[in-house]
């Protein structure tokens, strides 16, 4: 890839619009677009000001649209370069024929991501922040956008500043030991070595923590609710969804295939499934008995698919009758999830308002959330949706910190986790420092590589590949 070129995309997305944007970038964007408008009074482009004008034939000068024109001037541009945007109306045959003349004029059309590549090649932008552009772009809720805008504005870069600084500082006194011994520079006893490294460990622990829940911001979770026949899945699923998505009728086993649809939560996508009732005839298959022909073949389906999605899952929802004591599917669903992120939900609380007693005891898996809701009158529906939120963060407080949300940042943080984890063996081992420092840089790599410091060619088009062109 030149970084010379000067190159053109469309910036706006496929299709027909009111405005669509051209984006030339590189030394002779000002010039080509020069040759392809006029704008109004005659003036020239002016850095940062938006003029109005024509859209012109290079050849014949005739008129072909009304136009805006912006230049921006390097280095105070998106990638540094020289940058002109052309916004046109948003005509696909008008924004094809722009990127026509301006290739014709010498540009060369931009691979995807090209114009982001060269903010971060530039060093306008890290590789954390590059990555942000797409999650932004990407983004499916407020929430997600939030959390791109912050990763952006650096939110990772700042938390791995102070680790990267206490790391340079360890390497650089391990360092001076080593070269200057003769000169009685002190050399850093293992406590002391073990304690500062302990320090930059703690912060990375608590990034690599924070993967969890950033993943599920980035890419959202699926969420699939089970149970018995009868215990108002369905219900419940409108409920959640707001909207009678489900067929729901007083004679169980109506649902016979999953049921699918994506809500936001608190700023999350989930990917809610409703799934069929699971019959006592299923703990029979389990063992090897022959049961099918108590169940019609599409009930029989919609069961194995129920398991599917129960076993493909994020987040479960067990849905139990609150007036019915507990079954073996029931307790055998809890055995299921009693490892997993679950919820157990005490459903019909409208028809069974008595105290659940025994009833309410949930032994096969004790430690997981109990909500009471109706999904006839929405009793309990507002404390679900909190419940399934709390569930999704954990523990840690992750609104307005930085938070890894790609496994690319979640490998190289725990690359350099272990890197360290083996300088700290080696310095309760007494391995000479010089052998320990090997292990130092390794994890400071992975933190230079995390951040796009030292990050291979190869890795660098990968990422970028997957923007899209204009971007």
């Amino acid at each position: 890839m030149n970084l010379d070129d000067t190159i053109v995309a469309i910036a706006t997305p496929a299709g027909r619009g009111g405005i669509g944007v051209v984006r030339l970038a590189g030394a002779e964007s000002k010039v080509i677009a020069g040759r392809m408008l006029h704008l109004a009074g005659g003036r020239a482009l002016e850095a940062g000001r938006a003029l109005f004008g024509e859209l012109l034939e290079i050849e014949s000068g005739e008129r072909i649209d009304e136009v805006v024109a912006t230049w921006f001037a390097a280095p105070h541009s998106y990638t540094t370069d020289e940058i002109v945007e052309i916004s046109c109306h948003g005509s696909p045959v008008v924004l094809r024929r722009v990127v026509e003349m301006a290739m014709a004029q010498g540009a060369r059309l931009a691979e995807p991501g090209e114009f982001t590549q060269r903010a971060f090649l530039h060093g306008r932008l890290d590789l954390t922040q590059a990555e942000a552009v797409r999650d932004l772009i990407d983004s499916q809720t407020v929430y997600q956008a939030k959390v791109a805008a912050r990763q952006l504005k650096g939110s990772l870069s700042h938390a791995l500043l102070p680790v990267k600084e206490k790391l340079v500082a360890l390497i650089a006194r391990l360092e001076a030991g080593i070269d200057f011994a003769e000169d009685d520079v002190a050399v850093m006893a293992a406590e002391e070595i073990l304690a500062a490294m302990e320090e930059v460990r703690a912060t990375l622990r608590g990034l690599e923590a924070s993967f969890a829940f950033g993943k599920v911001v980035h890419e959202g979770l699926t969420l699939a609710i089970v149970g018995r026949p009868n215990v108002g899945k369905s219900s419940l699923f409108n409920q959640l969804v707001e909207r009678e998505r489900a067929i729901v009728t007083a004679l169980p086993g109506t649902t016979r295939d999953l049921v699918i649809e994506t809500v936001a939560l608190g700023g999350i996508p989930v990917r809610i499934v409703d799934t069929a009732g699971i019959r006592e005839a299923l703990e029979r298959e389990r063992e090897g008995e022959r049961e099918r022909e108590r169940l019609d073949e599409a009930e029989h389906i919609g069961i194995r698919k129920s398991m599917e999605a129960l076993a493909d899952a994020d987040l479960v929802l067990v849905v139990l009758d609150a007036g019915a004591g507990l079954t073996g599917v029931d307790r055998e669903l809890l055995a299921d999830v009693a490892n997993r992120a679950a919820i157990v939900v005490y459903n019909k609380m409208d028809l069974n308002q008595a105290d659940l007693g025994e009833r309410g005891e949930l032994p096969a898996a004790a430690h997981l959330p109990v909500v009471r809701t109706s999904a006839l009158t929405g009793e309990g529906i507002a404390e679900l949706r909190a419940e399934i939120l709390r569930t999704v963060r954990g523990s840690a407080a992750q609104d307005g910190g930085a938070m890894l949300t790609n496994l690319r940042q979640q490998g190289q943080v725990q690359a350099s986790l272990a890197a360290l984890s083996a300088a700290a063996s080696s310095v309760q081992n007494a391995v000479p420092h010089e052998m320990v420092l090997l292990d130092l840089y390794n994890g400071l790599r992975a933190l230079d590589e995390l951040t796009g410091a030292t990050t291979a060619d190869d890795i660098l088009n990968l990422i970028f590949s997957t923007f899209c062109i204009g971007k």
